[in-house]
């Protein structure tokens, strides 16, 4: 009988108790990071408190890694790179940002002290600050609203047209996919000339059929439909696909059985047909949406806020990079995102809501 040796296997070290001293002892680090940041940022000079917290954010980190090496999670250590890019570009100038919520700082100024929630309760309270920034809100409302419907009733009705095969259908969804490419910048530009009172096609084609100049930028009603009919232009395309790949992933024989029954139209739409792209159209709502709440580069080109067009992202960029007040910005944008959160929560309560009641 064939007897084989006793195979060692290397004992996994036991995680360290939270106030062991330990080179991967994270969760000591973890703590020890929050707590000397905080005490850094109340009690020191912001330049030193600044170097303070990166010091311990790169403790952490290491903690993490001798943590992932001893325990062999070789997975975590693999994505490790890619988790201190995302960090580097993403979660630190948020982290950053919220920093400055809390600051008195401008960035002409070398100046800086912690000043709590003053900034919010200015941006909120203040006659002045705060009736610009909640006109600016309402007119954002406005523009959510107005574009997201557009592009939502233009996208659907373009997926229920190339849904179906006829000649040169390949050739025309190229080019109504051609905007959805475009930068901003350019479809700006464009729309700029294309509403040109002296040469602009649109100013031209009005012209010829009633005489005399038209301006569509020259009132309110005018500036807010341009801007609503190009970012229209521009994204209807992307919610056609996600309601394209609904439509195509629709089974054939539903239709022919609807067919041999003799079902109507609209009922063969709404029980076959709206079911397989009812997920897809809310999940294009909710991408649109937070999309139009930062909508400002068109209004930049077209407007530049004029005719009383001014959303609350242009706002912010006027009151951070104009007015150089930077942390008054941070606090409105932070007020964004809070708002933007309660819109997806509310979103993803309706949509799970639906779906446990079918």
């Amino acid at each position: 009988m064939l007897v084989l040796p006793p195979v060692s296997v290397p004992s996994l070290r036991t995680s360290p108790t939270l106030l062991e001293i330990s080179a991967d002892n994270w969760r000591l680090a973890s703590l020890v990071g929050v707590v000397v940041s905080a005490l850094a940022v109340a009690a020191l000079p912001a330049d030193v408190a600044f170097w303070i917290v990166g010091a311990l954010v790169a403790l952490v980190a290491v903690a993490f890694v001798v943590n992932a090496y001893r325990r062999r999670y070789y997975g975590g250590l693999l994505v490790a790179p890619a988790i201190a890019v995302l960090f580097a570009m993403n979660i630190f100038p948020l982290l950053w940002s919220l920093g400055l919520s809390f600051f008195a700082y401008q960035s002409n100024r070398q100046s800086i002290w912690f000043v709590g929630l003053n900034n919010y309760i200015k941006v909120l309270t203040n006659d002045i600050a705060a009736a610009d920034n909640w006109h600016a809100l309402i007119n954002t409302g406005m523009f959510v609203v107005l574009t997201v419907s557009a592009q939502m009733i233009v996208g659907f009705m373009l997926a229920m047209l190339f849904a179906k095969q006829f000649p040169l259908r390949k050739y025309l969804l190229i080019l109504v996919l051609t905007p959805m490419m475009l930068s901003v910048v350019a479809s700006g530009v464009f729309f700029t000339y294309y509403y040109d009172p002296t040469f602009g096609i649109l100013s031209y084609a009005i012209n010829s059929i009633a005489g005399g100049q038209f301006i569509l930028m020259d009132s309110k009603a005018g500036a807010v439909a341009g801007i609503v009919f190009a970012d229209a232009w521009m994204w209807s395309p992307f919610v056609m696909l996600l309601v394209l790949a609904g439509l195509v992933s629709v089974p054939k024989y539903l239709y022919e059985a609807a067919a041999i029954d003799r079902v109507s139209a609209w009922r063969r739409f709404w029980t076959i047909t709206f079911p397989y792209i009812r997920g897809l159209l809310m999940l294009a709502l909710l991408f649109r949406t937070i999309e139009a709440f930062k909508l400002a580069d068109l209004v930049i080109l077209l407007t530049k806020g004029g005719n009383d067009t001014m959303t609350i992202s242009y706002h912010l960029i006027r009151i951070a990079n104009e007015q150089n007040k930077t942390s008054e910005g941070a606090a409105i944008s932070y007020i964004m995102l809070f708002m933007v959160i309660v819109l997806t929560n509310l979103y993803l309560y309706l949509a799970n809501r639906r779906t446990r009641e079918s």
